[in-house]
C-alpha cells in the first residue's frame, strides 16, 4: 500500500486554505483605513498634480490642456529664480549651521555634570513649541524698536539692525530662529553619542590622541550615519520653508506684488508656490512648480546618498 508523505501532500497544495484567507481578509480590513487614506491623500494628489501641471486651471473653471506651457513659463519667471535663490541660501547656509550647533549642544549634554537631565530638558523645550507661536515670539524679539535683541545690542554699544525690515538681515533672522530649535537635532546626536563604544576613546587616549583627534577620528565617523540622516531631512525641510517666512513677512502681499517681505528677501520656494496657487489662483502653474521642487529635492537626495559612501561609516566598516 502506498502512503503519501507530508512533503508529497504539501507539494499538491495550491492556493490558501479557508483559514488563511480569513486572516488575509481580516488583515486587509484592519489596514483598509490606511490604504484608503494613502490612495486618496497621497497617490491621487501625486498623479493629479502631474496632470494639473500640464493644464491651465484656476479652481473655478475646468482644466484646459496646455502641455508644457507652464514649465516654459517657469523658465522665464524671475520670481521662480528669486525664490529658488532664497531657498538655496537657507538650505546650504542655514542647515549646516544648525547641524553644527546641534552637534555642539549634544557634546555639551553628553558630559557628566550635576543636573544634566534638567539641561537636556531645557535645550529640548523650544522644539516642542508650535512653529506659529515661535515665529510670533521671534517677530517681537527682532522688532527694531523695542525688540529684546536690539535692546541688548544697544546696551552693548553695537549696531542694532532693522532685522525684518532690511533685506540684508531677513534671512539671518530666519537662521537665528532655526538655531532656536536645535534641541531636536541635538537629542538625536546625543542618542548616537551614547552609543559610541567607550573603548575607542580609551584606546586613543592611551595612544596620546588629544581631544580634537578623538573628536575628528572617532566621534565624527561614528556619527556620520546620523549626520547624513539629519542633513537630508534638514535640506528637505529647508526647501519647504513656509510658516516662518509667512509670519515674519506679515502674512500679506507686499504692495500687491509678493508675500516675500522687503525686496522679496523672504520669498522662498514654498511661499512662491502658495502665492501662485492661492493668491493668483494659478493652480496649473503651481502644480508645475511643485513638480520642479520634487525633482530638485530628489536630485539633491540622490547625490547625497550616492556620495555618502565616501564619508559615511557604519558599524561594520
Amino acid at each position: 500500500m502506498r502512503v503519501s508523505t507530508p512533503v508529497a501532500q504539501q507539494g499538491k497544495r495550491t492556493g490558501w486554505s479557508k483559514k488563511e484567507r480569513h486572516y488575509v481578509y481580516l488583515g486587509l480590513a484592519f489596514a483598509s483605513p490606511w490604504i484608503i487614506g494613502f490612495l486618496v491623500f497621497t497617490v491621487y494628489p501625486f498623479f493629479g498634480s502631474l496632470y494639473f501641471s500640464l493644464t491651465d486651471y484656476d479652481l473655478f473653471s475646468p482644466p484646459r490642456w496646455v502641455g508644457l506651457d507652464n514649465y516654459k513659463q517657469i523658465i522665464a519667471d524671475s520670481g521662480f529664480y528669486k525664490s529658488l535663490g532664497n531657498t538655496f541660501f537657507m538650505a546650504f547656509i542655514s542647515v549646516p549651521i544648525t547641524l553644527t550647533c546641534s552637534l555642539l549642544i549634544a557634546l555639551l549634554l553628553n558630559t557628566k555634570v550635576k543636573g544634566i537631565n534638567y539641561y537636556r530638558t531645557i535645550f529640548y523645550l523650544p522644539s516642542v513649541i508650535p512653529i506659529v507661536a515661535s515665529a510670533l515670539l521671534w517677530t517681537w524679539m527682532l522688532n527694531p524698536d523695542f525688540g529684546l535683541i536690539n535692546m541688548v545690542l544697544r546696551s552693548l554699544g553695537l549696531p542694532d539692525p532693522a532685522w525684518l525690515l532690511d533685506p540684508r538681515y531677513t534671512k539671518p533672522s530666519l537662521i537665528l530662529m532655526s538655531l532656536w530649535g536645535s534641541g531636536a537635532g541635538a537629542l538625536i546626536f546625543l542618542a548616537a553619542l551614547q552609543g559610541v563604544p567607550k573603548q575607542y576613546y580609551e584606546a586613543a587616549q592611551v595612544d596620546g590622541a588629544n581631544w580634537w583627534h578623538r573628536f575628528w577620528r572617532i566621534t565624527v565617523p561614528a556619527l556620520s550615519p546620523i549626520i547624513l540622516f539629519q542633513l537630508i531631512m534638514g535640506l528637505i525641510g529647508a526647501f519647504q520653508i513656509f510658516t516662518e517666512s509667512y509670519i515674519l513677512a506679515g502674512g500679506k502681499v507686499d504692495g500687491g506684488k509678493s508675500l516675500g517681505g522687503p525686496d522679496q528677501s523672504l520669498l522662498f520656494y514654498a511661499v512662491n508656490l502658495y502665492q501662485e496657487a492661492f493668491v493668483y489662483l494659478k493652480m496649473g502653474y503651481a502644480s508645475a512648480l511643485a513638480w520642479i521642487l520634487f525633482l530638485i529635492v530628489l536630485l539633491i537626495t540622490f547625490v547625497l546618498l550616492k556620495t555618502s559612501g565616501r564619508w559615511v561609516y557604519y558599524g561594520g566598516d
